[in-house]
């Protein structure tokens, strides 16, 4: 019961602060002109026209949030959001080991705890310009691989979730189940067709707003998590 009333708490947080933290980058972004002749004068590589870049794409969330004074939200956010997806990951490592019960790491917790420290990597490194190969390829590495061992966590824990559908259906919403399974599912295919654009230096438009929806949907999958276990849960164990 305290678990996973820890994890509802966890989840909803790790959904809350990255889309809190973009959207607020893009705000200044798009509305510079109010921070004109203030301590948080926003550079002009960051300043921008009005744009919905989910649509429109006109704008990366790199360049949103690489530049003074945003980097000084995304940053922080990025790193807290870490702290949050460790100890996601912790919890449901918990759970699956009560379920089980057996000792030892999942290996969704392997991959779940490893994108957190790719995240932390960012994080740390994100606007710092080194016009160094290497450096710039070390930068497209850490989120490289952040988002594919984040999508093997997230796979393999859904995967595991729906073997021992049974033992806690009591505990949890099968249809947020099978809509975490859909959401998984879209985001390994997209991830598939998408790699030949992503690596070409055409469709910018394209590529950015798949980078807005695609971060959307990897944190959407969280936001589901608070509503799989239910608010009433029996005592017991988990």
């Amino acid at each position: 019961m305290e678990t996973t009333y820890s994890i509802r708490k966890v989840s909803i947080w790790i959904f809350i602060v990255p889309m809190l933290v973009i959207n607020l980058c893009l705000f200044i972004s798009v509305n510079w002109h109010l921070f004109q002749h203030t301590i948080f004068q926003v550079d002009p590589i960051g300043q921008s026209g009005f744009t919905i870049p989910y649509i429109d794409g006109s704008l990366s969330i790199s360049r949103t949030a690489r530049t003074y004074p945003t980097y000084l939200l995304f940053k922080p956010g990025m790193l807290i959001t870490s702290i949050l997806l460790i100890r996601y990951w912790i919890l449901n490592n918990s759970i699956f080991l009560i379920i089980n019960e057996k000792k030892g790491l999942n290996i969704f917790f392997i991959f779940g705890v490893g994108s957190a420290i790719f995240l932390i990597l960012h994080s740390i490194f994100f606007n710092i310009n080194y016009e160094i190969d290497i450096y710039k390829f070390f930068q497209r590495f850490v989120l490289l691989g952040f988002i594919i061992f984040e999508i093997i966590a997230q796979f393999l824990l859904v995967k595991n979730i729906y073997k021992v559908k049974k033992k806690i259906e009591n505990l949890i919403n099968k249809k947020i189940l099978y809509l975490k399974m859909i959401l998984v599912f879209m985001l390994v295919i997209v991830a598939i067709f998408s790699a030949p654009i992503l690596n070409s230096s055409e469709y910018t438009h394209f590529k950015h707003a798949l980078e807005w929806n695609y971060f959307l949907g990897i944190v959407t999958f969280y936001l589901l998590t608070f509503f799989f276990w239910k608010r009433q849960i029996p005592t017991n164990n988990i």
